[in-house]
């Protein structure tokens, strides 16, 4: 190997053989023709970009109809070649040396996935990184600065393109224009004539809310009738509380959470389609539930109307990570959140957010981390006789509790259940304790 740095590194390669690379390809979304066209053409475009620079693809990631922009999406083609990089081969052995891919912006639209790249390309030695304009030194300043001025042309373009687009769904709102998106529930494909069925059906639901009949009962009776939404999905009750509360049922046109007001007038913007029930009708059924069950609360796009996020009701929300092996043997360690159970024994469950493979019953988790607190915690992690005489009195609250779990803890690790096995496993919640400094600083 060459010691004049990565390109030199290259040349040698390309004397002695070609460079085993890593090719990845990315596509936002794929909704209209959904065969992953988009990542199939990026490949075809890295496979000869690196013939061209004397290496050949060994192994390829994809993650088609993933954003890189907002948070909270997750990328297990990224992940994977993260994990690959970092390790330094692939998961059956095969070394990777560098990575070649389209443009910067499919790799990473944010400075972390950014910084989780680039940690894990320079892990080792020897590294290059590939695009069609050529072959790149990611140990150089030069390098580096490059990919932070990829990055900060991802972030400015996504900001101008998002306020595009929210400028041009405004300008279209003012002029009454229906919502573009999937068919409004009670409008054909046009989305301004009426269905005949489903707005009888609209109709006849708003007339029994206003009359007391529950949402519930409602979402109840479409289903008995074989009613389906227009994306195919069965009615409940906050399906069927949006629908009877949106705008749209009187002809209301709203924009972001808000009714559009004509300027002069102030009087609210009627849409170009028919409408369903009248304007004192819709407001009578809007009435009848509270302001956060509402369409111009919870409806798509709308910013909530209630100040900062809601308190956790349970001990271990944000604690829980999934447990669940990943094919390439990683764990998911995705965040658990809380959700609604079947049962009188479980009226909670925790669920893996990321992969969905992980669940585990709500009062058995917290009882686990209750049992962990009190009975198994190292010394340094082990509470007062104080704390653990008003905890078991119930003398404290929920908020108190989960500061002191967490001044203790860093997460609990959720290991998978058996298919079929029903008894409670309180060993699946397995703790990672913080060290003795961390866990003072913490409760200091």
């Amino acid at each position: 190997m060459s010691n004049g740095g990565p390109v030199s590194d290259l040349v040698a390669f390309q004397q002695t053989g070609l460079v085993p690379v890593a090719s990845y390809a990315r596509t936002s979304e794929d909704f209209r023709q959904r065969d992953g066209h988009g990542v199939r053409h990026q490949l075809r475009i890295n496979e000869r970009t690196a013939q061209q620079r004397g290496c050949r693809v060994v192994a390829t990631y994809t993650d088609n109809g993933r954003s890189a922009t907002r948070p909270g999406v997750t990328r297990p083609g990224f992940d994977r070649l993260i994990a690959d990089l970092a390790r330094g081969c692939t998961a059956v052995g095969q070394e990777i040396r560098g990575v070649v891919c389209v443009a910067d912006d499919r790799l990473y639209r944010r400075p972390e996935d950014l910084a989780r790249f680039y940690a894990a390309l320079t892990a080792q030695e020897g590294r290059v990184y590939l695009d069609p304009r050529g072959a790149r030194d990611p140990y150089s300043k030069d390098g580096l600065l490059q990919a932070v001025r990829a990055l900060e042309a991802a972030v400015t373009e996504t900001q101008v393109r998002s306020q595009r687009i929210v400028n041009w769904h405004w300008a279209r709102a003012v002029e009454g224009v229906p919502h573009s998106g999937p068919r409004p529930f009670g409008w054909q494909e046009d989305r301004i004539t009426l269905h005949p069925y489903e707005a009888a059906l609209v109709q006849q639901a708003i007339s029994d809310r206003i009359g007391g009949k529950a949402a519930r009962a409602i979402a109840r009776d479409w289903c008995d009738l074989g009613v389906t939404g227009t994306r195919g999905g069965r009615p409940n009750a906050q399906t069927v509380t949006q629908i009877m509360t949106a705008p749209r049922v009187c002809g209301y046109r709203a924009n972001r959470g808000l009714l559009l007001l004509v300027p002069e007038t102030r009087e609210p913007v009627s849409g170009q389609w028919k409408p369903i029930v009248t304007p004192e009708q819709w407001r009578a059924v809007c009435a009848t539930f509270s302001p956060g069950s509402l369409y111009l609360h919870r409806g798509s796009g709308t910013p909530r109307l209630t100040e900062g996020k809601p308190k956790p009701r349970s001990l271990g929300s944000g604690l829980l990570r999934c447990g669940t092996e990943r094919p390439d043997g990683t764990e998911c360690r995705g965040a658990m959140c809380t959700q609604k159970g079947r049962s009188k024994r479980s009226p909670y469950v925790y669920t893996c957010r990321a992969c969905g493979r992980c669940s585990i019953s709500g009062p058995l988790a917290d009882e686990a981390l209750e049992r962990l607190l009190l009975s198994d915690a190292p010394v340094h992690a082990s509470p007062s006789n104080s704390v653990r005489r008003r905890w078991t009195a119930g003398e404290m609250g929920l908020d108190e509790k989960r500061g002191i779990i967490r001044s203790v803890l860093d997460c609990c690790v959720v290991r998978p259940g058996v298919k079929g096995d029903p008894s409670w496993d309180h060993t699946r919640v397995q703790p990672v304790w913080r060290c003795a400094a961390q866990a003072e600083a913490a409760a200091g």
